[in-house]
């Protein structure tokens, strides 16, 4: 037995004309809203809700980004406004190792970082002030 294996599963069906079943749903709620608004409201104060009602529902049903549809993009906006943005950093509690490996191709290499306190670096730094007063008065 022969069985036909689908293809272009991606693809959805034309329901109604040149539109799927989405984009019809998307033009009739879109059409049902203008209407409901057109009829309950007065004109002028209508015509500030038709229009984006009108936009929102031309941008679900032709308009694609990347080759995905609106939606998907209205979707993952939604979901980033309401979502929390508090983003708090971890330490990742690793011992510090005086030692550090460098591998340079099959040789694996050993260095030593010396550790430098506050007490030496304050030695240093007066060595080498009395060191630069003195080159100074011997001029």
């Amino acid at each position: 037995m022969q069985f036909k294996v689908p293809q272009f599963i991606e693809v959805e069906d034309k329901l109604f004309g040149p539109f799927t079943f989405r984009q019809f749903i998307y033009l009739a709620g879109g059409a049902g809203m203008i209407f409901v608004l057109y009829k309950t409201l007065p004109f002028l104060v209508a015509i500030f809700l038709i229009i984006p009602v009108g936009l929102l529902s031309f941008l679900l049903v032709f308009y694609k980004i990347n080759e995905k549809p609106f939606i998907y993009y209205l979707q993952a906006s939604i979901s980033y406004l309401i979502s929390s943005k508090l983003y708090i950093w971890k330490q990742r509690m690793i011992k510090p190792s005086k030692e550090k490996d460098i591998e340079h191709g099959d040789i694996k290499m050993t260095s030593m970082i010396p550790m430098a306190s506050s007490n030496k670096i304050k030695d240093i730094a007066w060595s080498l002030d009395i060191q630069e007063k003195d080159k100074e008065e011997g001029k």
